[in-house]
């Protein structure tokens, strides 16, 4: 039977969230962005993209079907895009940040579209029996995936106030339960528990920060698994190392990140460290290769971290979309972004 870590539990922990009239913050302080550097950013966005941002090439992608994941092994796992992980552990099936829309956008006419469509498709999911979500951004937050998970996933964790976002969208307030940082809850004997990251919230102008946002600790009997969520590099990560780790598999944010805001996306460089921090054995790069969310070539943050994971000799894995790793026999996978990069220079040149 599930249980809950109540809030009052927690309540004398120092590092449990903190809010300010109304509006979650960072243990460490985050420079605002003022008026005119936003402008610029914005600008820069618009008018100076540059052409690599998005795959001229078609992205592979493994199909899966419903039979073959109940086939699978225990301890597999499956990127089906950006930070949406399908995890299968004790025969039932777990999901983080599912986003299955066109776009990362508040509307789907316009914004950041997809590379490729999901290994799967909503319908052909098995039974879930959790949605983990990290917090409130359309690029890990999608409205339609969960009305369509609803019914079909037995619980939905979240950080604080982004269930009450659920709930308003129509998922049953019984399934939903949210946690503080640092807090944790029982589902058929996987233990997780919502740990700090560096970042902030908001789907509109005028609910910033209103939500909290976290990352994720899933313990599996022998097993570990954090999942980043998004965040800056903080020394939190150090802590939830210290108390948690080491992790058997660390899935860490490595893409859209930006010299412009350092403080809320990492360098590749600082999600190593970060992997490195958790003392993680396994690191699988997430929020990467599906939505141009940056000015990077998509393709860039796999090159970065793939280099410099060969330099301070930590094991990398990076699967096709749709492509089993099991944790407990793990593989690195291929460089596959780079035959689609081949794939755009053969056009060019025939």
């Amino acid at each position: 039977m599930a249980t809950s870590i109540s809030p009052a539990d927690n309540a004398s922990t120092p590092e449990a969230s903190r809010q300010t009239q109304g509006q979650y913050r960072n243990h460490a302080p985050v420079q605002r962005e003022g008026f005119r550097k936003t402008l610029r950013i914005m600008w820069n966005v618009i008018f100076h993209k540059p052409n690599n941002t998005r795959p001229t090439a078609a992205v592979p992608v493994q199909s899966l079907t419903r039979a073959a994941l109940i086939a699978a092994p225990n301890h597999s796992v499956y990127r089906l895009g950006h930070s949406t992980v399908l995890l299968k552990l004790r025969d039932k099936f777990w999901i983080t940040d599912p986003v299955f829309a066109e776009r990362a956008s508040p509307v789907q006419w316009a914004g950041p579209k997809r590379f490729h469509q999901p290994p799967i498709s909503l319908e052909e999911l098995p039974p879930i029996e959790a949605v983990i979500l990290s917090h409130d951004h359309y690029d890990h937050l999608d409205y339609q995936a969960i009305r369509q998970l609803a019914d079909k996933a037995n619980y939905f964790l979240t950080p604080l106030g982004v269930g009450d976002t659920l709930i308003k969208w129509g998922v049953d307030a019984s399934k939903v339960r949210q946690l503080d940082w640092w807090q944790g809850t029982e589902v058929d004997g996987l233990e997780f528990i919502a740990t700090p990251s560096q970042h902030f919230s908001g789907r509109s102008l005028f609910d910033g920060n209103s939500t909290l946002w976290a990352s994720w600790v899933m313990i599996d009997g022998d097993t570990r698994i954090f999942f980043s969520g998004d965040s800056g590099y903080f020394d939190g990560f150090k802590r939830i190392g210290e108390q948690y780790g080491p992790f058997d598999l660390t899935l860490m944010e490595t893409g859209a990140y930006n010299v412009e805001w350092p403080h809320v996306h990492m360098q590749p460089e600082q999600t190593l460290q970060a992997h490195i921090d958790l003392k993680g054995r396994w690191l699988l790069p997430i929020h990467n290769g599906t939505f141009d969310l940056s000015m990077h070539a998509w393709y860039e943050p796999f090159d970065r971290i793939l280099a410099l994971a060969w330099e301070r000799n930590v094991s990398i894995t990076t699967p096709q979309m749709g492509q089993a790793f099991n944790v407990l026999h793990p593989q690195r996978g291929s460089t596959w972004w780079d035959e689609v990069e081949q794939q755009v220079y053969q056009q060019s040149v025939g």
